[in-house]
């Protein structure tokens, strides 16, 4: 074998695993209320977990308080374009207090299973112009006001436009949502809007507009969000994350405010 192809062939030998251990900047989809449309590589593992979660929601005499713990959701790359989801809440606490009766209710209990996979059609890595479609499915298998009550499905299709240090995002859904009172589905749609920017190397802020439509038997209604967030990535692999959510009209919850933690592996 003549010494210049054995020299090319050792050179691209040694360049292989250099160009095998670069991976995609990690691309969560905590926090905010949007769905980024990048994907897990395949063969690797990003679990995101909502440390804490509080949702009040003021309705007359009527106050309820909504406190989850351990949102789990664990992404699994399949291929370089394709990722299954998994995720579950595993407490959550709903306490109810009416001021006129002078009553008080608690309860907890876990939550609902989803499953869905995020299949990506353009920009895997979310650079650029990007864009997924991602149908999702749940499994009532939490406990009353914490899960559903029913089996619910949709479709999200997550567009994203990254130029710089600034990213526009929008989630335009349909579901079949489940009615209120946990016994069958009707029909719900919205939308998310929202601008990130990066703050500096290792720190991002974002902020969102959220619509939904919602068609339910007892009562259709409006539910409108505005969103603040921010994440801070340590280093490659992981993130922190806090965020708060504020309700725009009487439909929607009043105040939520979350934290969490990613980890890829």
């Amino acid at each position: 074998m003549p010494f210049r192809t054995m020299a090319l062939i050792a050179a691209l030998a040694s360049a292989a695993p250099a160009l095998a251990a670069e991976a995609r900047d990690l691309c969560p989809d905590r926090p905010g209320l949007g769905t980024p449309a990048c994907t897990v590589e395949a063969g690797q593992l990003v679990f995101e977990l909502g440390l804490a979660d509080w949702t009040r929601e003021d309705d007359g005499p009527q106050r309820t308080d909504t406190i989850l713990a351990g949102e789990g959701l664990l992404r699994i790359g399949l291929t370089s374009t394709l990722e299954a989801q998994i995720g579950w809440t595993t407490i959550g606490h709903v306490r109810e207090r009416n001021a006129i009766a002078g009553t008080v209710e608690g309860r907890t209990r876990t939550g609902d299973v989803t499953f869905a996979l995020r299949q990506n059609l353009r920009n895997p890595d979310g650079s650029g112009f990007s864009i997924a479609a991602m149908p999702y499915a749940s499994v009532p298998t939490g406990g009353s006001g914490v899960g559903a009550g029913d089996w619910g499905a949709g479709l999200l299709v997550p567009v994203s436009i990254e130029a710089g240090s600034v990213s526009i995002g929008l989630t335009p859904h349909v579901d079949a949502a489940v009615d209120g009172d946990g016994n069958g589905r009707h029909l719900a749609y919205g939308t998310v809007a929202g601008i990130g920017f990066d703050l500096s190397g290792d720190a991002s802020m974002a902020a969102e507009l959220s619509v939904t439509r919602d068609r339910d038997p007892a009562g259709r209604s409006t539910e409108l969000l505005a969103g603040l967030s921010a994440g801070w990535q340590p280093d490659d692999d992981s993130q922190w994350d806090i965020g708060a959510n504020l309700g725009l009209n009487h439909d929607s919850p009043d105040l939520q405010l979350y934290a969490g933690y990613v980890r890829r592996f």
